[in-house]
């Protein structure tokens, strides 16, 4: 008995060091060297009962081959199923460990589910590294799994069969509620869960406390295309925490274009944050000679969400993205096809794969005619860029179809309209831009995407289409870059600038919104109704009269209002950030914008 009980432990241990080291090797990675001794030792103990549970997950098989080698003792095919165990073991825990440890510097996030989604497109997931980067990583996978399965195979297996069989056997079966309960966390309500390691306000360190295999598996039940229930009140009291929040008619709205029938341009710039302007000149410039909405926020983190937050105005989600749900795309409301109903002709144009991540479902679901991709590209041109062809190409692509409205078959259609939308990609990762203005490339990658627009407009300037031409640009979303965190306010400020010969004179608009308000904002001031928008609001509007922009992330949420910003972690349950007069007020609220949005959400497509 004592044999057997000491091989379990032996192996339970090695499982829990692994995890340990793991995270000191995760930190050093990851942490730009920005933690203490005491800060590792502090990850490593709050972390502790975290891996504590899941190194019982890996002991499962173990115990019963240790079981059945009661009766069968040193069976050949006890040593086969370890073996064979012990790799497959060795092959998980080497992969959660790189692929963890790798992607949290693009993420900011622990590991999970969501990373296989972009194994349907492996070509655009790559783009953002190179082949050095992944060869680098590959080789030390390799040696992780040899170096873990060696060292679950070290303690001998001489276990022979046992003179006590009754003993141990009952033995056993005590054990197995004593590992549920281990697995569980104890016998209380709340069970083992993400939130319980989480210790510090620095979030890196809360994130270096997580098991990666345990939030790996844990989020399975919140991928994207699943819709988590939040609910935090009873429909009645949500509906009052939420009631006059979302107004969705404009009453007296502030009149901007000196045309209600401009063709219009929406460019999504990947990744511009706000907090970048100082490398992007031609956009300050833009500022200054059209409508610049100044306190704008972006509602997501990631190119899907962004892109169905900015031209359907519908909310983001902590974990699901509704881009990835074709049944609900369906039944989104959109600019394009708003616009369509009045007669525009709609475009768009995007340098990369338009399948990645159900881009082309969505596009064509919500009125978007034509679609140019990198297939429409010269071979030379796509690959231009990791991620297809380069902002400079696509660029000059779309001021070739804005002019060719000049041609003799657009003017005898005088009434015809154009919408073109367009996704920029250069400034993503691995940031390979043609240009080398700055040291850094990230910033570089901006300062390149600026260039791009701002002989983008200069050349339009020059041309017919100018004069009745509202162009808009806005990014897609912003990412984390040094101290801008989700943690900081002002990561989540973007740009939103109007400009044009249809734009009546500069502007600054100072209402606090978010990009989801762009679409009814711009209906409303080509003087279309957008009730069908219920999560959109004229900002001009005098039924705008509770600004505030709301922003999710993944598995947390942030508000800011009159009385400050405040950010929520969905994980702990807990506020993270509190820099209002009212945070808790901003808590409710948000878990309520969170429970109604997500019960449209699952609502959306059913009412047929």
């Amino acid at each position: 008995m004592l044999q057997r009980a000491l091989y379990l432990l032996k192996t339970y241990l090695l499982t829990t060091l692994l995890f340990i080291a793991a995270k000191v090797v995760f930190m050093c990675c990851n942490g730009q060297g920005l933690f203490t001794v005491g800060d590792v030792a502090d990850v490593l103990w709050h972390g502790l009962s975290l891996d504590l549970s899941t190194a019982l997950y890996l002991l499962i098989v173990p115990f019963l081959v240790v079981v059945a080698s009661i009766f069968l003792g040193k069976a050949r095919v006890l040593v086969h199923i370890l073996r064979v165990y012990y790799a497959l073991a060795a092959l998980a825990l080497a992969l959660a460990f790189v692929a963890d440890t790798s992607l949290y510097q693009f993420w900011q996030f622990k590991l999970d589910v969501s990373c296989l989604q972009y194994l349907e497109t492996p070509t655009e997931a790559m783009a953002s590294v190179s082949w050095g980067y992944l060869l680098l990583r590959l080789i030390v996978l390799l040696l992780l799994v040899c170096l873990i399965y060696l060292c679950y195979t070290r303690p001998r297996w001489n276990i022979a069969v046992s003179k006590h069989r009754i003993v141990e056997t009952l033995t056993a079966l005590v054990c197995i509620p004593l590992m549920v309960i281990g697995i569980r966390g104890g016998l209380d309500e709340s069970t083992t869960n993400i939130g319980q390691v989480y210790y510090s306000q620095n979030q890196f360190l809360n994130h270096s406390a997580v098991n990666p295999v345990f939030s790996f598996l844990s989020s399975f039940e919140k991928t994207a295309n699943n819709i988590v229930d939040y609910n935090y009140f009873t429909e009645s009291e949500c509906h009052q925490l939420t009631e006059g929040l979302y107004p969705t008619d404009s009453e007296a709205t502030d009149t901007l274009l000196n045309t209600q029938r401009p063709n219009i341009v929406i460019v999504l710039m990947e990744s511009a944050g706000d907090f970048f302007s100082d490398v992007m000149p031609n956009l300050q410039q833009l500022k200054r000679e059209g409508i610049d909405f100044t306190n704008c926020y972006g509602n997501t983190w990631r190119t899907d969400r962004g892109t169905v937050c900015t031209y359907s105005g519908y909310p983001s989600f902590p974990t699901s993205s509704v881009m990835k749900m074709p049944k609900k795309t369906n039944s989104l409301p959109s600019i394009a096809s708003a616009l369509q109903q009045q007669g525009y002709h709609t475009s768009y144009l995007y340098g990369g794969d338009i399948n990645f991540t159900n881009m082309r479902s969505y596009l064509v679901g919500t009125g978007w005619e034509q679609l140019t991709w990198k297939a429409d590209y010269s071979a030379e041109q796509q690959k231009s860029s990791q991620w297809g062809v380069r902002d400079d190409i696509t660029f000059n692509t779309l001021y070739q179809q804005i002019t060719s409205m000049a041609t003799p078959h657009a003017q005898r259609e005088k009434d015809q309209r154009y919408l073109f939308g367009f996704s920029t990609l250069s400034s993503h990762e691995p940031w390979d831009v043609p240009t080398h203005q700055y040291d850094d490339e990230i910033p570089n990658a901006f300062h390149y995407l600026d260039q791009c627009l701002g002989n983008f407009i200069a050349r339009l300037k020059k041309t017919p289409q100018w004069k009745d031409l509202l162009v808009i640009f806005l990014p897609d979303h912003s990412i984390d870059y040094g101290s801008y965190t989700e943690t900081v306010r002002e990561r989540n400020k973007i740009p939103m600038v109007w400009v044009g010969g249809a734009v009546k004179a500069p502007r600054q608009v100072t209402s606090l919104c978010n990009q989801t308000d762009l679409a009814a904002t711009l209906l409303a001031q080509l003087g279309l109704p957008h009730s069908q928008f219920r999560w959109s609001r004229d900002v001009l509007s005098r039924t705008y009269r509770y600004p505030f922009a709301v922003h999710n992330y993944n598995n947390g949420f942030s508000l800011t209002d009159s009385t400050g910003f405040m950010g929520y972690d969905l994980d702990s349950r807990r506020i993270i950030v509190n820099e209002s007069s009212d945070a808790p007020r901003l808590e409710r609220m948000g878990k309520a914008i969170l429970q109604a949005t997500t019960s449209d959400l699952k609502a959306l497509g059913t009412k047929n």
